[in-house]
């Protein structure tokens, strides 16, 4: 079996089924038996068209769970409508999906996990597994997206921010288990740039590749986290970069920004830079000026304290540092960064340890143990 086939392949067929009026969870109950009839059947004998089969083969699944219903003689008024076997239809309906599986409706959870199951083509045990939850968990959290979708129709234009928004909570969700997620939400932008013409589309293809090239220097081979500025920059994915940069170049060029192509001028930066000691801190200050005009965001203002401090000098990121919301995600790590470099190493041990108390994962945690160790040990053989 070409599992990349067939996951190609899905959310065609599942828009298909919609189209033809079956509702979205009924469809997507269809598609995946026509999966489990394709498992079985085409190592042994191919279909020509691959996907004309698997419609034809859900649209009878779909067909056959409605005859069952109390609703028996209008279902059947529809049966009796029922296409001739052939070939598919060859409209690209996926966009469609995106903004069905991203309905306001539903939270970011629920929304993500629909898209992975609609659009990534991923089954219910391999999200669960990346997600590192119960298949059963999983499992009924899928149920009630589809429920929630279940009377959407697609005649609404969707919200294409909102669609983004969802695809880079499936990239920062990383990798664990047997599914990439960080990869799938690549390989899923990448289908939705090729459905629709829209620069912050181009914007986010561009900073998760850009991100994507560090991501075999970010850990030691013992698992520990690597900061930025120590990462071996040989490691990087050249290819990856030369590809993020070339996609943002011509999304800048038509002079639309928003705020993923920001970020992503801002890793194109970074991966620019030969060595940490020449990255161009006042154009990444810049950049974050854009962003923060764009969003509004304090977590934004939090990263632009470290480049301020880049470039101008820890005095002036604490001098930022101050403005902000002591209670923001990783304000201790960051105030701990700053003060290390402006020489207050008893302050930034303890700010550090502090910091790994409110770490959001292991590795951080770790990290940042790390750091106030190393600090602590400084400061004791320096008496």
């Amino acid at each position: 079996m070409d599992e990349a086939l067939i996951r190609s392949l899905t959310p065609g067929v599942l828009t298909v089924l919609v189209r033809r009026g079956a509702d979205f969870a009924a469809a997507e109950d269809a598609v995946q038996d026509a999966l489990v009839e394709a498992v079985r059947g085409w190592p042994d004998d191919p279909p020509r068209d691959p996907k004309g089969w698997l419609v034809t083969v859900a649209w009878r699944r779909f067909l056959d769970a409605t005859r069952a219903d109390t609703a028996r003689r209008r279902r059947e008024d529809r049966a009796e409508e029922e296409p001739a076997p052939g070939p598919a239809p060859g409209v690209d309906d996926t966009l469609q999906l995106y903004f069905l599986c991203a309905h306001p409706s539903l939270t970011p959870s629920s929304a993500v996990a629909l898209t992975l199951r609609a659009v990534g083509g991923l089954t219910t045990r391999q999200i669960a597994r990346a997600y590192l939850v119960p298949e059963a968990t999983m499992a009924q959290r899928i149920s009630r997206a589809k429920r929630t979708v279940s009377g959407v129709r697609f005649d609404r234009p969707g919200d294409v921010a909102t669609v983004l928004r969802v695809l880079y909570l499936v990239f920062n969700e990383g990798y664990s288990g047997d599914v990439d997620l960080a990869a799938e939400a690549i390989r899923l932008t990448r289908q939705l740039a090729a459905s629709v013409d829209h620069p912050e589309v181009a914007g986010l293809l561009a900073l998760m590749l850009l991100h994507h090239a560090r991501r075999t220097a970010r850990t030691a081979p013992d698992g520990s986290l690597v900061p930025l500025a120590e990462q071996d920059r040989g490691r990087w994915d050249t290819a990856s970069i030369a590809e993020g940069v070339r996609i943002l170049q011509a999304a800048l060029a038509r002079d639309r920004l928003g705020e993923f192509q920001a970020q992503a001028a801002i890793a194109a930066l970074h991966a620019d830079a030969p060595t940490a000691g020449e990255t161009d801190w006042v154009q990444i200050v810049e950049w974050y000026d854009e962003l923060a005009r764009l969003t509004d965001n304090p977590v934004v203002r939090l990263n632009r304290a470290v480049a301020v401090s880049e470039a101008d000098g820890p005095r002036a990121g604490l001098a930022e540092l101050a403005a902000l919301d002591d209670t923001l995600p990783r304000h201790t790590a960051v105030a701990a960064y700053l003060h290390e470099r402006d020489g207050d190493l008893d302050t930034a041990a303890r700010l550090y340890a502090e910091a790994a108390h409110k770490a959001p994962d292991l590795a951080e945690r770790d990290h940042l143990v790390r750091q106030a160790a190393r600090l602590n040990s400084r400061h004791r053989q320096g008496r």
